[in-house]
């Protein structure tokens, strides 16, 4: 995944959504309500919201709003046809309090690219980057400093047609909430290589981000909890041996001082903007970085000769989440996360740049001033 440029300069995109954007605050905060020394991922919501409507021609009716339940007709489109896309973005303190948002035209590509892939339109900058960005600066309140702690922004997109035919739909909303957010995973997990279901097959949606990539892994995973682990080692549905996704994350698998990690050329691994800042900073870090097929035969033989160091797996809402198990039939393979050093250091090295501790050589943060 290649890093997006900044298509248009942060002033003139800022201007064209502060004209285009209606703000509504909110009557009473529920700020005072939040107790940020034990944040919960996904249960809290901040006080507003943003909200476009696209007609079928344009985007219209942008504003920002109290955070509030939508108006959906039973015959909505995205209930039957699965017409829906999301993206998950966090954004940080810097060290003098200012609120940023890291890599947000990363997610904002990314997005564009899965409406193109379920049919929907496309959303504009002002709208996505410039819309986000104001409403962070309304809430910037909710921005936790705690260590581990962020704000989870939350963009989506669902058909909005009453129509109940098979067709594309016409209409579309667009939305970002936001949701002051602990760690994901609080302590390390245990995997199950799944070689009965599937998540992805090439010319499918795997790269996308849509709802149903998530709603098709559910039954599978309640299944693999059941059995007491945490989430899916998936792999493909031809051979079922080639590492594709850890859960709803990418995989990185250390052997020796070489960082693996699947390669993106099937289109059934999505681009995750976690993986994509990991593979800079384990570059940075001295390590050889291999974005190839992976197969799970390799990290059983790397666990039997000794060579194989630490999995882990990235994503935005997990960042880094250490595996302390891994079963794979009758290979039962444990790893001491104690001694992880590599995901260690990662972390560390995203967090520095993401909280304005270092300086962001590479201009990934996105601050709101």
């Amino acid at each position: 995944m290649m890093a997006v440029e900044y298509p248009t300069a942060k002033s003139t995109v800022m201007e064209e959504a502060k004209q285009r954007i209606k703000v509504t605050k909110t009557s009473r905060s529920r700020l005072p309500e939040v107790d940020f020394d034990h944040l919960v991922f996904g249960k809290k919501y901040a006080d507003h919201m943003l909200v476009a409507d696209f007609d079928g021609k344009e985007w219209t009716n942008a504003e920002i709003v109290p955070f509030q339940p939508f108006n959906v007709s039973p015959s909505n489109a995205a209930w039957h046809y699965g017409q829906a896309i999301f993206e998950g973005i966090k954004a940080y303190n810097d060290q003098e309090g200012n609120p940023m948002i890291f890599r947000p035209y990363d997610n904002y590509a990314r997005f564009n690219r899965s409406a193109e892939r379920m049919g929907m339109p496309d959303v504009p900058e002002w709208l996505f980057i410039g819309g986000m960005a104001m409403l962070i600066d309304l809430d910037r309140g909710w921005v936790p400093s705690n260590e581990g702690c962020s704000l989870y922004l939350r963009p989506f997109m669902i058909a909005m047609d009453e129509f109940i035919g098979v067709r594309p739909s016409d209409t579309y909303r667009f939305a970002v909430i936001n949701s002051p957010s602990g760690p994901y995973f609080n302590k390390p997990i245990h995997l199950l290589v799944q070689d009965k279901y599937i998540r992805a097959f090439p010319g499918g949606v795997g790269y996308a981000k849509a709802a149903g990539n998530y709603g098709g892994a559910m039954y599978p995973t309640m299944q693999a909890r059941k059995d007491g682990y945490d989430q899916i080692l998936w792999v493909d549905g031809t051979e079922y041996k080639w590492l594709q996704e850890c859960g709803t994350m990418n995989v990185f698998v250390i052997i020796g001082n070489r960082a693996l990690t699947p390669d993106l050329t099937n289109g059934t691994i999505l681009a995750g903007v976690t993986r994509a800042s990991v593979i800079d900073v384990l570059a940075d870090m001295g390590l050889e970085v291999e974005e190839r097929p992976v197969s799970i035969e390799e990290v059983v033989a790397a666990h039997e000769n000794g060579t194989l160091r630490e999995v882990f797996g990235t994503g935005t809402a997990a960042s880094v989440a250490y595996v302390e198990q891994l079963d794979y039939k009758e290979h039962k393979i444990s790893l001491d996360t104690t001694k992880y050093e590599v995901g260690r250091e990662v972390i560390e090295r995203l967090d520095a740049i993401r909280t304005g501790k270092v300086a962001d050589e590479r201009g990934w943060n996105f601050i709101i001033d």
